[in-house]
């Protein structure tokens, strides 16, 4: 036999272990050029500039 739990683990004590289990929001943040929100410290994928130049060439379709 293996070990096994002596007492019953009461439900607040399971749900505090638990309580890191949650997911986070994504960090957002509003794009300079286009004023869309995007991740932070990444290409914008609405307009594909980053820190105020263009790195990605995207089709206006707007």
């Amino acid at each position: 036999m293996g070990p096994l739990p002596k007492r019953k683990m009461s439900r607040s004590r399971r749900n505090n272990r638990r309580s890191h289990d949650h997911l986070t929001p994504m960090h957002l943040v509003v794009c300079d050029e286009c004023n869309n929100y995007k991740p932070a410290h990444q290409v914008c994928p609405h307009c594909g500039t980053y820190r105020g130049r263009e790195v990605v060439a995207m089709d206006k379709e707007e």
